[in-house]
Formats: structure tokens, sequence, C-alpha cells
């Protein structure tokens, strides 16, 4: 995994800080349990969870949300392998990244697992429980010609008021295009315009609690068998 050169700096000992985008990659005060209300809860799993199950998300990161749903997996006894692609486009070095992720003691044994495959620069990981793949670059230009379909989506870019291309109603569409009918998504942001976009992509949307500070989050369904926004 190559290093874009984004440049990183570190609020206490482990929590990464875009100074790109001036936004945390993880909430400051626990960033495990906002991924698990979040991206886990607010895509309703692990109930949903069922073999070849397929997440997909727009905002890879420091890898923690990858290490919380393989840690749900495997802890609600799935069989096979759950298959998770993901999009970004500036990838963190590995040593970034293993940095990052030795802040959370429940994830400490997945993170150890996956280290050495993040030394090695993989974009691919085949293990007996996961089927893991990271695409380099601008989701708006690789999104589109991906050839899969997702059962839920992690949608964590940064804040889209500093982030503002990872939101655009365009992208929602395409997010829309790659989910299977009844497939989920959520994200942090309750911000009206990704609501907007998410809605005007064919999903039903919902504004829900948020984590810690954050008094609303955002959750959405794709209708099974409805129209999806061109």
């Amino acid at each position: 995994m190559q290093d874009q050169q984004r440049q990183i700096a570190w609020h206490g000992h482990d929590v990464p800080v875009s100074t790109r985008f001036g936004d945390p990659y993880f909430s400051l005060h626990d960033g495990l349990a906002e991924t698990r209300h979040v991206f886990l809860a607010g895509n309703g799993l692990p109930a949903r969870l069922r073999p070849g199950f397929h997440v997909a998300e727009l905002g890879f990161g420091t890898g923690l949300n990858l290490l919380a749903v393989l840690a749900l997996w495997r802890g609600s006894g799935q069989a096979g392998a759950l298959r998770y692609t993901t999009f970004e486009a500036f990838p963190m070095s590995a040593a970034d990244m293993i940095r990052a992720q030795g802040a959370f003691p429940d994830l400490v044994g997945i993170a150890a697992e996956l280290a050495p495959f993040w030394q090695e620069g993989a974009a691919r990981i085949t293990l007996p429980d996961l089927d893991f793949t990271l695409i380099v670059g601008d989701a708006r230009t690789t999104l589109p010609d991906w050839e899969g379909q997702a059962d839920a989506w992690f949608l964590d870019g940064f804040a889209p008021a500093r982030n503002p291309e990872l939101w655009q109603p365009d992208l929602m569409r395409a997010v829309a295009r790659h989910t299977v009918p009844g497939g989920t998504a959520a994200t942090y942001t309750a911000a009206g315009a990704v609501r907007r976009g998410l809605a005007m992509a064919g999903f039903d949307v919902v504004r829900i609690a948020g984590y810690g500070r954050k008094r609303h989050m955002t959750t959405a369904r794709k209708p099974a068998g409805g129209e999806i926004a061109q």
C-alpha cells in the first residue's frame, strides 16, 4: 500500500488527524465505540450478517471499520468469508495505520494479524473469513466502474464541509447503483446536503441519534425493487 504523502498529525498519542482536511480519522473520545454505533448498528449488524455479506466503504482511513466488522463477523459465528471493498484516495502509511489501530485493546489480535499485510502494501487480503479489496483513487472515478454490489455501505469520508468531493450527489447515486435491493448505508453525518443526496439517489433516509457529542447521524435503505436515479 503506497503512502500518498497524506500528512498526519497526532492528537495525544494515538488519534491521527489529517492536516490535509483538518479532521481526525475517528472520534477523539472513543473511535471504536463510534464505529460500533454508526457503522455496525447503523447498518443493522450483526443481525443482517450472512454468508457472502459484502461491506463497501468510502474512506478506508486507519482501517478501524474493517477491524471492527471482522471482529463482529468472527464473534457472531459466521460461515465463510466477509467481503469488504473500500475506496480510498490517500492511503495512510502502514506505520501510521498500525499506530492508530493500537489504540483499541479489543482489536489487538486482529490488528496484529493484519499488520503484515499493511507492511507489504497489500491491496488484496484473502483469509478463510475475509475477502478484502482496497481500491486506491478518487471514488468519483473508481466507484462507477466497480462491478460489485454491497449489502451495507460505511460512508466514512471526512466531514462534508472539509471533504465535499466524497459526498457529492453523483457519488451518492453511484453508491445506490452499487447497493443490493434492501441494502443499507450509514454515516456519522446528518448534514442536510448528504441526506438530500441519498434521498435523490433513491434511498429511504432516516436521521437518528448520533454518537457522543454528535446529536444526529444518518441511515439509509435502498427499497427492494425500487427505482434508483441514474
